[in-house]
């Protein structure tokens, strides 16, 4: 992968922020794949998991949240490329044994630049839809391990995070 400013930077010559030029790219499959989590109290997982919250379906509008967010994307991060996504997915997953709820989000399109941020958006989005949800009943609610799995497409082909497979 190259370290040229140029081609990485929302930078232009001048030092000023602007939208980097995506035209001479290819039309290529993109793939995106993030993850994260929601710890809380055990006692809001096992509302969460069970249906029980006065709200409704935590976790359904946790996915919806997400997949909308991924949809906005360019709204929301500066700077960033609208896309037309093909596919959008967010699976939440309630872990017992640690008090929390993971999400991954899949992200794809085939355009001119990756679909990374749309997939990092959905996960966060997702997750603060759970915050918001159930932070009556547990305001001690923590978000982290947001982070890019994997990519592919595109010039700088295929990579995985670290420990993944």
């Amino acid at each position: 992968m190259s370290n040229d400013s140029r081609h990485l930077s929302h930078l232009n010559s001048a030092g000023e922020a602007h939208m980097v030029d995506v035209g001479d790219k290819a039309l290529t499959q993109r793939i995106a794949i993030a993850s994260g989590r929601i710890h809380m109290q055990a006692e809001t997982l096992n509302m969460i998991a069970e249906g029980t919250h006065a709200k409704g379906d935590v976790l359904a509008v946790a996915r919806i949240a997400g997949i909308m967010a991924a949809k906005k994307t360019a709204e929301l991060v500066p700077l960033c490329h609208p896309l037309a996504l093909t596919h959008v997915s967010v699976e939440l997953s309630p872990d017992h044994t640690n008090h929390w709820v993971s999400c991954q989000a899949r992200t794809e399109t085939r355009d001119q630049t990756g679909v990374e941020m749309e997939a990092l958006t959905a996960v966060q989005i997702a997750l603060l839809t759970i915050y918001d949800m159930c932070k009556a009943v547990d305001r001690g609610m923590q978000i982290d391990a947001v982070r890019l799995l994997e990519k592919s497409g595109g010039r700088s082909g295929h990579w995985t995070a670290d420990g993944q497979p």
